[in-house]
């Protein structure tokens, strides 16, 4: 149903809007279409995979293609590879072409809100009315940056780990990369080709295995499955692994600690300020650093949402993706929504799964006036 707004904008009325449009995203939209819903997915990017486009041009998945696929459509090519962030990409755009997904891009929703039991969503002057929302925007909303990244000397070049491609964007001299997790672990050791460089935190932890086909093949399918079925907020051990996970780093997959040293990358404390326009370590500034890479995560961005659904922390209150407090209401592709890999495509195409088997019918979201 198309109308128009009030004030002259656009207005779409649905059963079900799904806001973000990468795996998460599309892997909903699989079952939705399945359960002849109306439904329309938003993506903010300009392109289906963008998302993924736009990260550092090395960067490979951790999970062997077996493992990538979204349901109805396994990964193309070598089950034991690991794809590129480009692979990935082209696979959901073509996934969502497959199955004639009603994706629109370039659409980012600015503000959600219910009214007269409906929930809006709204941007640019256009309007989505749907009984059912699922917020699929994912765990890579905003870079986190510590306060004190705006005190480093201006002659710095300073990248969160979302902007960073390529050694080409960094001046000549030492970098310094700032978090021990996967993402630092990766960008480090490409640098350091490079660059003299130095990585400053903690690691969570390592693999204990080397990563690649042999990993594929017998370890990855046991880290899946504890992943998927042990480490869920069901289970004791999950439910204590939760909070460690949400803020420690992720244990190195792929780079180990042992790669970086024969690299010749150095080893510091982690970053506790700035002093004289230079990072601090150790309680002492560390000279000559001429560029930053902050590898320190995202936060979750939920501030366009009205609905008062977060709890202290800002996190969703819900239990398995289903808001507990707004009916109709649903999250999709977080940090341990339910379990340690809720953020993954293997998570997230389960916990889709799961989701649309709890969205209400359409016949039971009553008839709301047009233009409530």
């Amino acid at each position: 149903m198309n109308n128009r707004n009030d004030d002259g904008g656009a207005r779409e009325v649905l059963d079900t809007l799904v806001i973000g449009g990468g795996q998460a995203g599309l892997a909903m939209g699989h079952y939705l279409k399945r359960q002849d819903r109306r439904f329309l997915i938003l993506d903010a990017n300009a392109r289906i995979g963008d998302a993924w486009r736009q990260r550092w041009d090395t960067l490979r998945l951790f999970t062997p293609a077996k493992y990538d696929g979204l349901p109805g459509l396994p990964f193309p090519g070598d089950r034991l590879s690991f794809p590129t962030k480009d692979e990935l990409a082209d696979y959901l755009e073509a996934y969502a072409a497959a199955f004639d997904l009603p994706v629109r891009s370039g659409i980012r929703v600015e503000r959600l809100w219910r009214e007269q039991g409906r929930y809006v969503a709204a941007s640019d002057g256009r309007r989505w009315e749907a009984g059912n929302v699922v917020v699929a925007t994912g765990s890579t909303q905003a870079p986190r940056l510590p306060d004190f990244a705006a005190e480093l000397a201006p002659s710095i070049i300073q990248l969160h780990s979302s902007e960073y491609r390529n050694p080409g964007q960094l001046q000549d001299g030492r970098v310094l990369i700032v978090g021990l997790g996967n993402s630092g672990a990766e960008i480090a050791l490409e640098v350091s080709r490079t660059h003299p460089t130095v990585i400053a935190g903690k690691p969570g932890g390592e693999l204990p295995v080397r990563h690649g086909r042999a990993a594929a093949r017998f370890a990855l399918p046991v880290v899946r499955f504890l992943g998927l079925h042990v480490l869920t907020l069901d289970t004791p051990i999950g439910r204590k692994a939760a909070p460690h996970k949400l803020t420690h780093a992720d244990p190195l997959i792929r780079t180990k600690s042992k790669d970086l040293a024969a690299a010749g990358v150095e080893f510091v404390p982690r970053v506790t300020g700035v002093q004289d326009g230079q990072p601090v370590v150790a309680g002492s500034p560390l000279n000559d650093v001429s560029n930053v890479i902050w590898c320190t995560g995202y936060r979750e961005s939920f501030d366009w949402i009205e609905p008062r659904v977060f709890d202290g922390g800002g996190r969703p209150r819900q239990h398995r993706g289903v808001a507990t407090d707004m009916p109709g209401l649903f999250f999709l592709g977080e940090e341990f929504m339910y379990a340690a890999v809720s953020a993954t495509l293997p998570g997230s195409c389960r916990d889709a799964r799961y989701l649309a088997g709890k969205i209400r019918p359409p016949a039971s979201l009553g008839h709301a006036a047009p233009g409530s």
